[in-house]
């Protein structure tokens, strides 16, 4: 089955009406906590993208939910499966061996068979075709959220920050939430962990005043990138067109020495004064809880440029299953085959919506000696972003790690928990409310695979239960026979 790739925001949400895929609300709304209540409905009802044509105090429409599906993230991707990506992702691997993980990632983006998928600067930009440089028409003009009722204020919630390393000068691009204080400024909520805030330092230790770029809307592929876990200085854009199989269109800013995707719907361009913080949140997240208020650096915009045909992209977090699980799944696939590239005894891996894919993953393994699952638990608390993972579960490769039921049975039936938990501490997520210090507290690593004697037990394993499959296939083909 062929698929659409698209260039921006408009040719996606044609396509998604064309299929069903969207509905139109035309009624005046709220984007004072009406909107998050009705997308929030929604989102939990499984239900289509939702553009509201008539937000209270703005003259653009509102775009939320649109990766709110398996179905309609994959669209968003250019794929009928997570996995087509992953495969092609593989592919690539096994064309040229590389060493260390990063390695393994900057392959995808130096092979010849590739090369069109770098950006292309262009002179003419669809974002830069309106023009808005005074205070009165800066953030006001956007339909921005008050998600939930303790909010520190309205947020920003899929923008697309882009910002330059001072000494590489190699741009990247970050997905992190904006606490609006007024039509000018809004925090800029980069953790400490995150490449935006690495470049922060940098320029405070120069003493420097930071450029930043914000882009909404555009290539739907774009707005994934920035949010996927690539290493320092990996370029997002050149991932995004690895993702569209076509290289991202970029313009240079108005204001800035920074350069922006082209087909955005919205540019917002200001600077950080490296001396300035100021409260940000709270905000209700992705966990369910709200993330505490915080210091984090003040964004001062200068100027915002948009398309003629602007539509304002937002999302809301909280409780799942909510739009922001859609992408978490994607990234779960699509990067699957580089934790196996590092830790190859992987089979698979799920990271639950219930621990908001920071709290639990379970792993299958192909398990070849003792000792083995707890080798892997350590690996992956020692790898990137799967370092801050509070729970780890390992499973043997029979096992389906969708099936809920399974799961539970195995972790229930397999683990002996004076022999079989891992115990340790390390970095937490940031929004892990129940660590006993921010970022940092405890991790429980569980082999819930086959025991052997040199790993403790005392005894002979038993046998599961299986029904031979001649049993089966003959029960199978009688099944009407016996009056069901």
């Amino acid at each position: 089955m062929g698929v659409m790739i698209f260039k921006n925001q408009q040719q996606f949400i044609k396509e998604l009406e064309a299929i069903g895929e969207l509905k139109r609300i035309t009624k005046e709304v709220d984007p004072n906590l009406e909107i998050t209540q009705i997308a929030d409905r929604v989102s939990k009802e499984y239900g289509p993208a939702l553009l509201f044509e008539n937000v209270k105090g703005s003259q653009y429409p509102l775009l939320i939910n649109a990766f709110g599906s398996y179905k309609r993230m994959q669209m968003a991707l250019n794929c009928n499966s997570f996995d087509e990506i992953s495969k092609k992702i593989e592919s690539y691997f096994k064309m040229k061996p590389p060493g260390s993980f990063t390695e393994k990632i900057k392959t995808l983006f130096t092979l010849k068979e590739i090369a069109d998928i770098l950006p292309k600067k262009v002179k003419n930009a669809p974002c830069q075709e309106v023009i808005h440089d005074k205070e009165s028409e800066l953030l006001d003009l956007l339909p921005i959220l008050t998600c939930w009722p303790d909010d520190g204020g309205p947020f920003i919630t899929l923008p697309i920050v882009i910002t330059k390393d001072p000494d590489s000068e190699i741009q990247n691009i970050g997905m992190y939430r904006m606490h609006k204080y007024d039509s000018a400024t809004t925090g800029m909520h980069w953790q400490y962990n995150k490449d935006g805030s690495r470049h922060y330092d940098k320029y405070r230790n120069l003493g420097k005043r930071m450029e930043v770029a914000v882009a909404l809307g555009g290539a739907p592929a774009v707005t994934y990138a920035s949010s996927a876990p690539l290493p320092p200085d990996i370029g997002e854009f050149m991932f995004a067109g690895f993702l569209n199989n076509k290289g991202i269109e970029l313009t240079k800013t108005k204001t800035l020495d920074l350069y922006v995707p082209a087909e955005s719907d919205f540019i917002i361009e200001g600077f950080v004064d490296p001396e300035e913080e100021r409260i940000e949140g709270p905000f209700g997240d992705h966990t369910g809880f709200y993330s505490p208020a915080d210091l984090y650096p003040v964004f001062h915009v200068t100027c915002i440029t948009c398309r003629k045909n602007a539509v304002y992209p937002t999302t809301i977090v909280g409780k799942p299953p909510m739009e922001d699980c859609y992408m978490a799944k994607a990234t779960e696939r699509i990067f699957l085959p580089m934790l196996k590239m590092v830790v190859p005894e992987i089979v698979d891996l799920e990271l639950p919506m219930e621990g908001v894919f920071h709290n639990c993953a379970l792993v299958s393994i192909d398990k070849k000696h003792p000792g083995q699952a707890k080798k892997v638990i350590n690996a992956l608390w020692g790898l990137g972003q799967m370092s801050s993972t509070k729970f780890i579960a390992v499973f043997d490769k029979d096992i389906d790690l969708r099936d809920s039921s399974m799961v539970v049975w195995k972790l229930l039936s397999n683990v002996d928990p004076r022999r079989d938990l891992l115990l340790s501490e390390g970095p937490l997520d940031a929004l892990d409310h129940s660590a006993p210090y921010p970022n940092f507290g405890g991790k429980m690593g569980l082999d819930a695979t086959r025991k052997t004697k040199e790993e403790g037990m005392g005894r002979e394993w038993p046998e599961e239960i299986f029904m031979p499959e001649d049993i089966i296939n003959m029960v199978n083909k009688r099944w009407k026979e016996y009056g069901f």
